[in-house]
Formats: structure tokens, sequence, C-alpha cells
């Protein structure tokens, strides 16, 4: 992100996905010192032993919004027109469908319809970590004098995701239907490679099937927890045992996986970004290891 001039101050960072906050966390670890740094962390879950309480500074702001990513429009963000900060989205292990609808939350023209007004998440879910005791967050809100801007453009600077669990993917809400239509594929192949996106981790499977005392010292049942959802529940047909091996349906499953990520890239080249896949990390420390990033095209 560093390198992307993503780790800049005056910036709101949206955390979709969210769950605790650790992403968040560690990103304002790294701006100490800097100043007018918001992030807005997005969850539709209740979570527990959240970190944000960690991070409250005069130099950075936390906002929680519960709400299903399908049903945010980033615009009606009091937090958002308020600041008219440029946006950078965010995302660990953000699963499936859910980054498809994060790109389209962060890059499509939504919320600009009065037919989209009953997606705006209720006031009282908006939980500002700055906010006095004494304000309710089940209180009427005041008049803001928000409303005319609710239609203003958002600026966004980029966004870095970390991607997981293709097999939850759909082609409802898939992004790059476009890339797959201008090479003759459609749902029905999508669908097969959905499905054997998830031999890509079946390593994986094998591993998570031992009992509790065999995971690694000090790796601790949260890191086993996390990694759990990493793959899917597609047994290998039977029918390819002995076969094809371990190694190629693991080879196939990963090609299967970055097919669908490419749909992801060429979907935000159309939208004007400058996209790429990153292997931020080993595959012996996860088999999810892609991060995929975006920036605005320079325009000089």
């Amino acid at each position: 992100m560093k390198a992307l001039g993503l780790l800049a101050a005056n910036r709101c960072f949206v955390e979709f996905g969210a769950g605790k906050g650790k992403l968040s966390h560690w990103i304002n670890v790294a701006f100490r010192g800097s100043d007018n740094v918001h992030f807005l962390l997005v969850e539709r879950s209740t979570t527990r032993f959240k970190v944000d309480g960690k991070n409250k500074s005069a130099d950075s702001v936390f906002e929680r919004l519960q709400v299903d990513i399908q049903h945010l429009s980033l615009r009606k963000v009091p937090l958002l027109c308020e600041k008219g900060l440029p946006v950078i989205g965010v995302g660990k292990h953000l699963c499936g469908a859910a980054t498809d609808l994060a790109l389209r939350c962060m890059l499509e023209s939504s919320g600009r319809d009065s037919g989209e007004q009953n997606n705006q998440p209720p006031r009282k879910r908006l939980k500002l970590e700055e906010q006095s005791e004494t304000v309710g967050v089940d209180s009427q809100p005041t008049p803001t004098g928000l409303d005319s801007d609710m239609g203003k453009e958002l600026t966004v600077s980029g966004l870095a995701i970390a991607l997981c669990c293709h097999h939850r993917c759909d082609w409802r809400h898939y992004v790059g239907k476009e890339f797959f239509r201008d090479r003759g594929l459609g749902a029905l192949e999508f669908a097969a490679l959905q499905r054997m996106s998830s031999w890509a981790t079946c390593g994986l499977r094998k591993a998570s099937g031992r009992s509790d005392s065999s995971s690694p010292p000090g790796s601790g049942r949260e890191q086993w927890e996390e990694e759990d959802h990493e793959h899917g529940d597609d047994a290998i047909p039977s029918s390819l045992d002995g076969v094809v091996s371990a190694e190629d349906r693991e080879h196939v499953g990963r090609l299967c996986k970055l097919l669908i990520d490419y749909g992801r890239v060429d979907y935000l080249q159309r939208k004007g970004f400058t996209s790429n896949l990153h292997y931020y990390t080993s595959r012996d420390v996860s088999l999810e290891n892609v991060l995929l990033t975006a920036v605005p095209n320079s325009t000089g």
C-alpha cells in the first residue's frame, strides 16, 4: 500500500468485512503522527472483542457501520459527506461475492435515484467512537444540512483487498461478466470455475481435519478458525481419484481462482484504474495469498 501511495494522510479508509477491525488498527498504527485519517469499518454482523477502542486519539477517527455491503451507499454516510475525504477501500480475506459487492459499492453510481433511498442504513447503526456517552445512538438525529450533499461524487483513491473463498462467488454479483463474455464464457462456465476453485485449498482441507492438539505451537485457535473459512465444502469427485493427482487438482483450482480474479482486474481497468494482483505472502503461510490492488490511472 505504501508503494502505491495509499498510505497518505487526509484519507478515509473503508474496511469492508471489518470483523474485529484489526486491519484498520494496523493501518492506523502505520499512521502514528499523521493528521486527518478516518476509518469507516463496515460489518453486517455484531462483533465481539472489537479493537476499535484501542485507536481513540486526536489524530484518527473510527466509525463502525453495521450494514450488509449490498445495501450500503457510501454517498449517504454522514462521515464521508461531511469530510469530503478521498476514499480507499481495504479488506482482509473478503469472502467470495463480498469482494464484488465491495467493488460495486466503491465504484458504481449507487444511491443517486430515489429508488435506492430505502437502502440507506439507519442512523442508529452509525456507531461513532468519538461521540460523547451522553448522546445515545438510538436518539433522533438532529438536522445536519447534509441532505443537499447526499448526491455528491466520492473520490476513490485506490483499494487493496486480500481475496479468498472464490467458491462463494456468484454470477449475479460478479463484476467481471464482460471479461467472461468477451471470451465466450457465461454463467454456466462461471459456476464450474467457482466450484473447482475450492480445489486450490484441498491441501488445507486435509490439514484442517487435525485435532486442536495437533495445531502448530503458538498458532492459537483463532488462527485455525480464520483459516477454516478459506476452503470450500465441495468434495473432490471420487471419479478423479487415481486419475488426477492432488497436486494437479490444486493447480487447476488456483487457475480457476486467477481467472475469476482477472475478471475483477478487467472491471477495474474499465472503470479507469490501474489494477494488479499480487502475491503478498507465501503459500506456506496462507493458501489464500492474493491481493487485489487498484489506483486511478495517471492523467499526466
